[in-house]
């Protein structure tokens, strides 16, 4: 059984740049197991699943690291929406994806795509034993933790220097790792450390965001927010605190580029 499937450098307008997504077009479900190996095939940090009628712009997305289903990523979103107007022409200004996060509204907006996604702010937390001497840290400015470990640090060639042993940091915890700190030239830096599923160090993560951006606009006093992610891909997101009615939510914008268009033989 042929499937489509797409490889788009998302949260970037250049090729080779950004973080790389896979996108597979489904007109049904797979089975999990037939998805998860998928993925693995990929070895991408993320394959997204997205599958619905495009006459109606309401789908579902599933989203899998090589080794195990995650419940958000913002670049594998942005990748599938970007599948969605560009190859699968979808025409109306908003897509609405069904998830295991709820529902994500991705909208058009000049060059690029927003992303509608729930804030996760932190909570204070001391971290895991060992996780800082598997980061290589000595002091820390905050530690937190939402879905993933927050560690804020002083300045951003800290955030530079960091050459975490992973094998160490995943003996601590199986949840990711976001470190972070002001930006010289923009708001704040982050990179984001994932060995639990699979991903040593993902290039540009927008779930991340979804901590970060409520946890800079808290101590920065200010709603709309620049943040580059300095991994050695390197990444930029605009983004936006936005109150809504039952939690804030975090806007995000960012361009994605085609890489890689053909079909894959999974019967």
């Amino acid at each position: 059984m042929p499937l489509p499937i797409y490889q788009i450098d998302a949260f970037t307008s250049h090729r080779f740049q950004g973080n790389p997504a896979a996108v597979v077009v489904l007109d049904r479900w797979l089975e999990q197991e037939l998805m998860q190996a998928i993925a693995a095939e990929n070895n991408l940090a993320e394959t997204a699943f997205i599958c619905g009628d495009v006459s109606d712009g309401d789908f579902g997305i599933r989203w899998f690291t090589p080794s195990q289903e995650v419940d958000l990523c913002g670049h594998a979103t942005l990748a599938s929406a970007w599948v969605l107007y560009r190859k699968m022409q979808w025409q109306a200004p908003a897509i609405r994806f069904q998830s295991r996060s709820g529902e994500l509204m991705v909208t058009r907006e000049g060059q690029g795509l927003a992303l509608d996604f729930p804030a996760r702010p932190p909570v204070d937390a001391a971290l895991p034993i060992g996780l800082l001497d598997a980061l290589g840290v000595k002091q820390t400015v905050y530690t937190g933790q939402a879905r993933d470990w927050l560690v804020v640090l002083e300045s951003e060639q800290e955030v530079a220097r960091l050459q975490p042993d992973f094998g160490a940091l995943l003996s601590c915890t199986s949840q990711a790792v976001i470190v972070t700190a002001r930006g010289e030239e923009c708001d704040f830096v982050s990179r984001f450390f994932a060995p639990g599923v699979g991903i040593n160090e993902d290039p540009v993560t927008g779930s991340a965001h979804c901590t970060l951006v409520p946890y800079w606009a808290d101590q920065l006093d200010k709603s709309e927010l620049f943040g580059r992610q300095i991994s050695a891909r390197q990444g930029e997101l605009r983004c936006r605190l936005t109150p809504a009615e039952a939690q804030f939510r975090v806007m995000m914008w960012g361009e994605a580029v085609l890489y890689l268009e053909g079909t894959i033989e999974v019967g």
